[in-house]
């Protein structure tokens, strides 16, 4: 199957466990695939036989500035619904098979820790199964 990979979303958003997290925010970075037939995009080289993947930078955006989720699990839940729904509104014809989410909280404020926490998550279209 054919994907797009749309990476390296990065935006300020206020998920997270502690309460100074959503007040304060902290940096997310988003990575994104789509799976779908691109070859009717690549006969017709016509945006309406692909997914636009300017809207859904838009979308990812969008969703982590302005989420307070608890979880970045919920964050990544969101999105990828908000990924689904997109494509689904956007044409008559759901071309979109599934998404992948991969999160990651760039600096998590955990003691002595200098490293990311990312979270990966599959979802399929249910209109599509």
């Amino acid at each position: 199957m054919d994907c797009i990979h749309v990476t390296g979303i990065r935006c300020y958003g206020y998920t997270g466990l502690l309460p100074e997290e959503q007040v304060l925010g902290q940096w997310f970075e988003v990575d994104l695939t789509l799976w779908l037939d691109l070859s009717p995009a690549g006969e017709s080289d016509a945006i309406a036989d692909t997914i636009n993947y300017a809207e859904a930078v838009q979308t990812v955006q969008q969703l982590v500035k302005t989420s307070k989720f608890a979880l970045i699990e919920r964050l990544a839940k969101a999105i990828a619904d908000a990924i689904l729904e997109m494509e689904e509104h956007s044409s008559n014809q759901s071309r979109l098979q599934q998404v992948k989410v991969h999160l990651t909280k760039v600096s998590p404020p955990i003691p002595d820790f200098g490293g990311h926490v990312s979270i990966e998550l599959t979802r399929a279209n249910p209109k599509l199964s």
